[in-house]
């Protein structure tokens, strides 16, 4: 039913919905963000959309790059969670973008798991140096 591999490996239907789930918690705090119009805001809206995009986009450097694509979307949450404590606003709409940013840390958290959790990382970051040592400079 659910045949489109993800890391090189057979999505379950578990793995589509944590998919789903994460975009749609990226492109809602976009729009959250969007919509209060500064140009930090916007900028936050820009990068959870390329994000969001990347991750689902079926083209194979991003199918190949999904690993690093979750983590820079976890490092981007967590830099816009860590932000808003030090600086931002304290009211209901805010409260409502971080806990659907905590939402989409813990689906991204779960995805990580399923793929392997830190280990399969590792292995990807070093296979990702090697191909790179490989490379001739000029």
């Amino acid at each position: 039913m659910f045949s489109t591999k993800t890391d090189g490996r057979e999505s379950q239907p578990i793995d589509v919905a944590l998919r789903i789930g994460i975009v749609v918690s990226a492109l809602t705090t976009a729009a959250i963000h969007f919509s209060l119009g500064s140009l930090l805001y916007v900028a936050n809206t820009f990068g959870y959309v390329v994000l969001a995009v990347a991750l689902v986009a079926p083209i194979a450097i991003a199918v190949r790059f999904q690993w690093l694509t979750r983590l820079a979307l976890i490092g981007f949450t967590m830099a816009t969670i860590g932000g808003w404590l030090l600086f931002g606003a304290r009211y209901d709409v805010a409260y409502l973008s971080k806990g659907i940013e905590v939402l989409m840390l813990v689906l991204l958290g779960t995805e990580v798991v399923r793929g392997g959790g830190v280990r399969a990382i590792v292995s990807e970051v070093r296979r990702l140096f090697a191909t790179l040592s490989r490379v001739p400079s000029r």
